[in-house]
C-alpha cells in the first residue's frame, strides 16, 4: 500500500473518542464569562475537531489504498480460478481418455462435480489412479491451494474495508460533536462579544506585500495567498472553503504537485528541512501527533487553514506547536 497502514489503527482509536469528548460550556452561573478563556475553549474545541478531521482524511487514503488491492485481489483469484478450471479440465479429459478399474458411474461423478475440494477428494479415493495422471493430481492440488490463499486474501481485505469504513464514521460523529460543542460556547455569549471575538484572529499578522519566491513553489504560494479570507470547512478542499491540508493539496496541486489530504501524510511526501533552511512554499507542520500543516511564505511567516472561526489567514511561523517541515516538488 502506498500510505502507512499504522495510520488506520490510528483511526480505529478515534472511534472510542466519540464517548469521550469533553465538552466545557460556560455555566450559566457565570454571568460575565471571561472572553480569554471563552476564545481558549472554543479554539481547543476547534482542534480537537481539526484531529479527528486529520484522522479522517488518513482514513480516507487507506480506505482508498484497500479498495485497489481488493480489486486487485479479486482479479488474481478470478485469474487463479481461470487456471484452475483449466487443469481440473485437463484431469478430466485423462480420466475419460484411459481411466482404468473404476466403473463408468464413478468416473461420471468425478467428472461432474462442481464443487473444487469434492473433485480433489474423489480424485484421491479413486484406487485405479495411475503414475502418469499423479502428476496432474498433484498440479491440480496446488492451484487448488493457490486460489484458496488468494480467497483468504480478498476476504481479509474485505473485513478491513469494513473497519476502515467504520473508524470514518466514527471520526465523522467526532468532528460533528467538538464542532456543535464549539457552537454552544459562542452561543452563550452576548452577541457583541461574540462577534468582537470572531473577528479577531489568533495569531494573524498583516498580508506581506509580496513573497520572494520562484518556480513552481511561487505558484503554489500564489494560489495559496489568493485564499486569504476563505472558510474553514472539516475536510474542504476548495473552491471557496478548506481545511488545512486541503489548502496545501490544492496549493501545490496548483503548481504541478500531487499531495495527498492528510497533514501527516504530507510529512511524509517530501524531503524534511529544518526550520532554519526553510524557503517560501515549503510546508510547515504542527502538533504531536501532527494534525494541522500551514505554507510558509518567508519573514517568519505563514499561510493556513487556521480554523471555523478564522478561516484563511496568514500567521507567525511559531503560532501553534511546530513540529517540523517538508520541501515538495
Amino acid at each position: 500500500m502506498n500510505h502507512d497502514r499504522t495510520r488506520l489503527g490510528g483511526a480505529l482509536l478515534g472511534i472510542t473518542a466519540v464517548a469521550a469528548i469533553a465538552i466545557v460550556p460556560v455555566s450559566p452561573a457565570q454571568a460575565d464569562p471571561d472572553i480569554k478563556d471563552v476564545k481558549a475553549n472554543v479554539e481547543r474545541l476547534y482542534h480537537e475537531a481539526e484531529q479527528a478531521s486529520e484522522r479522517y482524511n488518513d482514513a480516507k487514503l487507506d480506505l482508498a489504498d484497500l479498495r485497489k488491492d481488493l480489486a486487485a485481489l479479486r482479479a488474481d483469484e478470478t485469474r487463479q480460478s481461470d487456471r484452475l478450471d483449466d487443469v481440473r479440465n485437463e484431469v478430466a479429459d485423462s480420466i475419460l481418455r484411459g481411466y482404468q478399474g473404476e466403473s463408468i458411474s464413478t468416473v461420471g461423478q468425478v467428472v461432474v462435480s462442481d464443487d473444487p475440494g469434492a473433485f480433489l477428494d474423489q480424485l484421491s479415493t479413486m484406487s485405479g489412479f495411475n503414475d502418469l495422471q499423479d502428476n496432474m493430481f498433484a498440479a491440480y492440488s496446488t492451484e487448488l491451494d493457490a486460489l484458496d490463499l488468494r480467497r483468504a486474501a480478498t476476504a481479509d481485505r474485505t473485513a478491513e474495508i469494513a473497519a476502515a469504513t467504520e473508524a470514518l464514521a466514527a471520526e465523522q460523529k467526532t468532528i460533528d460533536a467538538k464542532l456543535a460543542a464549539a457552537k454552544d460556547v459562542l452561543a452563550d455569549l452576548e452577541a457583541d462579544e461574540r462577534e468582537r471575538m470572531l473577528t479577531s484572529r489568533s495569531g494573524a499578522v498583516r498580508m506581506p506585500a509580496s513573497v520572494p519566491a520562484s518556480g513552481r513553489a511561487a505558484a503554489a504560494i500564489a494560489y495559496a495567498m489568493a485564499q486569504v479570507g476563505d472558510s474553514y470547512v472539516y475536510g474542504a478542499t476548495g473552491e471557496s472553503a478548506f481545511d488545512c491540508s486541503g489548502l496545501t493539496m490544492r496549493a501545490w496541486g496548483a503548481a504541478g504537485v500531487g499531495l495527498p489530504h492528510s497533514s501527516s501524510a504530507q510529512y511524509s511526501s517530501g524531503a524534511h528541512v529544518s526550520a532554519s533552511a526553510l524557503q517560501p512554499g515549503d510546508l510547515v507542520f504542527y502538533y504531536s501527533p501532527i494534525s494541522h500543516v500551514g505554507m510558509y511564505i518567508g519573514n517568519g511567516m505563514i499561510v493556513h487553514a487556521a480554523n471555523p472561526s478564522s478561516g484563511v489567514q496568514v500567521s507567525g511561523l511559531y503560532s501553534m506547536p511546530y513540529v517540523g517541515a517538508v520541501r515538495p516538488g
